[in-house]
């Protein structure tokens, strides 16, 4: 009986993941209360296993405390994803993280829009505080 491998090992789900990203400067904040929307519509990475190109809109909301992201910063931030091999859900969910390690916000929200490949879109949601189980 032949066994087959599987198409997806463990080593691609956390491809990416080990990058030393830039830290994302920030400036203080003046006002409280209210939130920053921000969208990237030209995101872009690679398939960990396939090596091809994804393509995506990545939106970013988040109500700041103390701290708010500098864009150009954010914007060279998001340029390390151009190139890297990385699955679509751990993008969302690193961004996330990082914002929050950047500003410690209220609550953060990072939606990832990923333009479809082989007919099938996908459509990503990471948030601050993180749900309980």
């Amino acid at each position: 009986m032949a066994t087959t491998q599987p198409r997806y090992t463990d080593d691609h789900a956390k491809a990416g993941l080990d990058f030393a990203f830039p830290a994302i400067e920030t400036w203080q904040n003046q006002f409280p209360g209210y939130v920053i929307e921000i969208d990237d519509p030209e995101l872009t990475s690679v398939c960990p296993k396939t090596g091809l190109p994804d393509f995506g809109t990545l939106i970013i909301r988040y109500m700041p405390r103390e701290r708010c992201l500098e864009l150009k910063s954010l914007k060279e931030y998001l340029f390390c994803y151009r190139n890297l091999g990385i699955f679509q859900e751990n993008i969302c969910n690193q961004v996330l993280e990082d914002i929050v390690k950047a500003t410690d916000p209220i609550w953060a929200e990072v939606k990832g829009v990923f333009r479809p490949r082989g007919g099938i879109g996908t459509t990503v949601v990471a948030k601050w505080p993180r749900p309980q189980e």
